[in-house]
């Protein structure tokens, strides 16, 4: 295996464990992983958010001239499986244990194995391109993580069978998608590369911006705004010394 290999499996490996510290935070201390999950979602918005702008995009760009329409592309497919699944799930059925806890599961995952994808397109890049994306994705593990584990305890499953499925889910899937996704990523051509370089820079977009970012509103205080600012201002000197 190639070394942008092991680096894209290894970061999708920190993401997972950072996942499981999240189940594992609000399944023992869950007082502290609520106060502070806001501060993981807002410092992870704004480093996605910038690197996708400064380093991703314009890479992509340069790489591929179809990159603009799979920028798009990207962003408005994760938008879409987020509205098909609220609608059709979370809010025709709201007190289903499954509309609630497992359905909601299903996507969570084929999130997580997107994320493992993204790690495959970005290293394969460049070691550079992949360490900005995986500094944004890993801090947004841990509240995707205590989210998972909160709706499958919303959704009536034991504390316990919340444990497997939510790690299972939100967690071996990542470096699964890594696993499945590197070996074909190789084989294509540079053109092709920044075609996927830039849907992925849309689904990182995506989250930081409409899945992550209005998460920040709901803290009345400025811890929030403070740890977005600190996000975004770590992620301009990355790409700045780069």
């Amino acid at each position: 295996m190639t070394p942008g290999f092991w680096m894209a499996f290894g970061a999708s490996l920190v993401a997972a464990s950072v996942t499981a510290v999240g189940i594992h935070t609000i399944r023992h201390f869950e007082a502290w992983g609520r106060r502070h999950s806001i501060d993981f979602v807002s410092f992870a918005a704004g480093v996605l958010i910038s690197v996708s702008f400064m380093h991703i995009v314009p890479r992509s760009f340069a790489m591929s001239g179809t990159a603009p329409a799979w920028l798009l592309t990207g962003y408005l497919s994760l938008h879409l499986l987020n509205r098909l699944m609220t609608a059709f799930v979370c809010e025709r059925d709201p007190e289903s244990g499954v509309g609630i806890g497992l359905i909601p599961l299903i996507g969570i995952g084929l999130h997580s194995f997107i994320d493992g994808i993204i790690y495959s397109v970005t290293f394969s890049v460049s070691a550079f391109t992949g360490a900005l994306a995986a500094l944004g994705m890993v801090l947004h593990e841990f509240p995707e993580g205590i989210i998972t584990y909160m709706l499958l305890i919303r959704g009536g499953l034991s504390r316990r069978r919340a444990l497997t499925m939510s790690i299972v889910a939100a967690s071996v899937s990542t470096p699964l998608g890594t696993l499945v996704s590197y070996p074909l990523i190789q084989a294509i051509d540079p053109s092709l590369l920044g075609a996927l370089l830039s849907l992925s820079a849309g689904a990182l977009i995506y989250v930081g911006a409409t899945h992550l970012l209005p998460q920040t509103g709901n803290d009345p205080g400025r811890r929030g705004l403070v740890a977005m600012g600190a996000g975004i201002l770590l992620a301009v000197l990355i790409v700045l010394s780069g």
